[in-house]
């Protein structure tokens, strides 16, 4: 009988400590909500890369002038010219638009997702002199036609990038303020046009 209780007995310990092992594995275990989730790095989507558009180099700068530079991007332009930009953003974050530091205007029409298309404008007070000059270079140096509308002076040229997507540039100065408009698959007919004839009507 006593060797019947000692087998009970060492059985009835083994239970006893099977169960505490349980109980303190249970009570090590972090509870659902506490489990740590995904990190930010790998839950986080990627944030696109914006590239400014590029802008060739025009003298803008302190200019005598009559001339009032346009309060914004959208008021030098005809309700065509408007109505044929509809859906492209203008000044976009990250694309360069704004007013510089010498109150140029910078009008950017662009899509940060088609880099291959743009319009950029640039309207500034821009010295007679550097004007000049850079516009007889652009005209002799680099094949722009230039000449005399509107009491002002004019050089353009275009011309297609590597995949034939028309490119082009269009210079305007008059009074001290210059209208240099850059574009890449993206030309409303008459745009220039328009401008000049919203700054000086």
């Amino acid at each position: 009988m006593t060797r019947r209780r000692a087998v009970i007995g060492r059985a009835i310990g083994a239970l006893l400590a099977s169960a505490a092992l349980t109980l303190g594995a249970s009570a090590c275990a972090p509870e659902p909500d506490s489990l740590p989730g995904p990190t930010d790095a790998a839950s986080a989507t990627p944030t696109p890369t914006v590239t400014p558009v590029a802008i060739a180099d025009f003298p803008f700068g302190p200019s005598t002038s009559t001339t009032p530079l346009p309060s914004d991007c959208k008021s030098i332009l005809s309700d065509g010219i408007l109505a044929t930009l509809q859906g492209i953003p203008l000044n976009a974050t990250g694309m360069g638009g704004g007013i510089r530091p010498d109150s140029s205007r910078v009008c950017v029409w662009a899509d940060p997702g088609a880099s291959r298309t743009s319009l950029v404008t640039v309207v500034g007070y821009s010295p007679e002199r550097s004007a000049r000059d850079a516009l007889y270079l652009l005209g002799v140096d680099d094949g722009y036609l230039c000449y005399e509308p509107d009491r002002g002076l004019r050089c353009e040229k275009t011309w297609t990038d590597d995949l034939g997507l028309p490119q082009g540039r269009t210079v305007f100065w008059r009074d001290g303020v210059a209208i240099d408009t850059q574009y890449s698959n993206l030309a409303p007919q008459g745009y220039t046009a328009a401008i000049v004839a919203k700054i000086w009507r």
